[in-house]
């Protein structure tokens, strides 16, 4: 599945002010559930908070991946954001993050929404890529830098290596 078929416009924020994770994981819970308003804000964030409980979700480098499956949801639905400031996240490199993307996939799930998560991890790992989203200044920008991100990010170019 391609990213924009996951994440909208609508669900992109940049330069939000998260006080701490749980606040952030508030923030993203908010943003996941405007394409599903059936789905209240309040259930998105415990499963959020009942998944990061299981193991931290940071990828390092500064970039968090909160994911969680939700039943009544038949595709992957996602949303991210671009912290004003970094926060800590409990990731295992130490340091604190400033991007993070989340990811709402039903509760059974099947091989395409595990080429969803897939997907996602490749194109966070892209070091070109997140020197974008960190230079983005808007949430439109933050929104047409994942994108193209992950378009040059497609099987077989991805370069996730420091300096590659």
């Amino acid at each position: 599945m391609l990213l924009e078929e996951i994440i909208n416009p609508d669900a992109v924020l940049c330069n939000a002010q998260a006080r701490s994770k749980k606040h952030c994981l508030e923030i993203l819970s908010e943003l996941l559930v405007r394409s599903n308003p059936d789905i209240a804000a309040e259930d998105i964030f415990d499963s959020l908070i009942e998944r990061e409980r299981l193991g931290c979700t940071s990828l390092d480098k500064g970039i968090a991946f909160p994911h969680c499956r939700v039943d009544g949801l038949n595709e992957s639905v996602a949303a991210m954001i671009r912290l004003s400031e970094a926060v800590d996240f409990d990731a295992a490199d130490g340091e604190p993050v400033d991007i993070v993307f989340g990811l709402m996939v039903p509760a059974q799930l099947n091989d395409s929404h595990h080429a969803d998560i897939g997907m996602i991890t490749s194109v966070l790992g892209d070091v070109g890529l997140r020197g974008r989203l960190r230079d983005a200044t808007s949430s439109s920008e933050l929104y047409e830098s994942l994108l193209h991100g992950s378009k040059l990010s497609a099987p077989g170019q991805l370069h996730t290596a420091e300096g590659t």
